[in-house]
């Protein structure tokens, strides 16, 4: 039997050669790695069901978990949502192209391959330039779920995705830093309101402007056993390094009694910006507001798993504006082990 030989992948500078390389792929039914203002995508042609499969196959994903449809042009929604409710034109005029994901009516074009078998679908309209010249060099729309193996940390830097996928996917696109460093917003659209199902770059404050705003319960809690996930990162445990994260929620001063005394080796601290001196163990730090803590959540997690932490003790972010969809990733990070001090 021939031996197999393995996939090269390249990481390439997004200039206009690249991205009309990167196309061909998408257009062929492979898949690329592509930068957007959240995180990385693993993006492949959203009307593609083998093409999705093979998103699943490389994150190891489960395929009960839906993906996100990116568009770069709103004239791409004819076909992909059957009806589009006032309110989502209302937010789209306001909010796209940007963080912010609308679950609405599947239309006939996409798979159930995409969408987990239900008769919605999420969609996005990112406002990063390089996912927006990528999507319209395909002339496709593309299911991009975040490019890293599933459960991992999300990638906010085309070395964490190389890092995740080198030799699973062809191509890389590398756009640098991720600005916002979370993944999108996704809200479930009614006639008259809306469902946050994951907090992100478009707040729960912003969204009132425009119509009242129901908070899931699956947001700050766990997704109740047999349940159906209307959106992605609702259902299984999340953006985890290999270390052991525990968050504990109190004053800085509760939170350095707590560690004293349940430090042992290889324990950590995850504080933020200013808090790192004198915690007694090694420490990395998060931000000091929720902007920064968004940009920087996830590649803390990962420089953990750099250093070889055993246990971490994260400081408890706050749960009001963008600290909301910050709270909501570091306790799936911790498996939902937060301890009130």
């Amino acid at each position: 039997m021939k031996e197999r030989v393995p996939m090269k992948t390249e990481v390439l500078q997004p200039d206009e050669q690249a991205i009309q390389k990167a196309a061909a792929l998408l257009r062929e039914g492979d898949l690329v790695g592509m930068p957007t203002e959240t995180v990385y995508g693993l993006a492949a042609n959203a009307l593609n069901p083998a093409a999705l499969l093979k998103i699943f196959k490389a994150k190891g994903r489960p395929q009960d978990n839906p993906l996100i449809v990116h568009i770069s042009d709103l004239s791409m929604l004819d076909g992909l949502v059957s009806r589009l409710p006032t309110i989502a034109k209302s937010l789209a005029q306001a909010y796209w192209p940007g963080p912010l994901t609308m679950i609405l009516p599947k239309g006939k074009q996409i798979p159930y391959e995409a969408t987990a078998g239900l008769e919605s679908v999420g969609i996005r309209f990112p406002s990063h330039p390089v996912a927006q010249k990528l999507i319209a060099a395909a002339g496709l729309p593309l299911a991009a779920p975040s490019a890293n193996l599933s459960g991992k940390p999300s990638p906010t830097t085309a070395a964490h995705v190389y890092e995740d996928l080198n030799g699973k996917i062809p191509l890389i696109l590398d756009g640098g830093e991720c600005s916002v460093g979370l993944e999108s917003t996704v809200i479930a659209v009614g006639e008259e309101s809306v469902r946050l199902l994951r907090p992100g770059g478009i707040t729960v404050e912003m969204l009132e402007r425009f119509c009242p705003v129901e908070v899931d319960d699956a947001v700050c809690h766990q997704l109740k056993q047999g349940a159906v996930a209307a959106s992605p990162g609702m259902k299984y445990k999340h953006y985890s390094p290999k270390a052991h994260v525990v968050i504990l929620d109190g004053t800085l001063e509760q939170f350095c009694t707590y560690l004293s005394a349940h430090k042992q080796k290889n324990t950590y601290a995850l504080v933020f910006d200013g808090e790192q001196q004198e915690l007694g163990v090694p420490s990395l730090t998060y931000g000091g507001n929720a902007q920064e803590q968004a940009k920087e959540l996830f590649a803390a997690l990962r420089k953990l798993d750099e250093l070889g932490a055993g246990v971490v003790y994260a400081r408890c972010p706050d749960r009001s504006g963008m600290g909301l969809a910050v709270y909501n990733r570091l306790i799936r990070a911790a498996g939902f082990e937060i301890i009130s001090l």
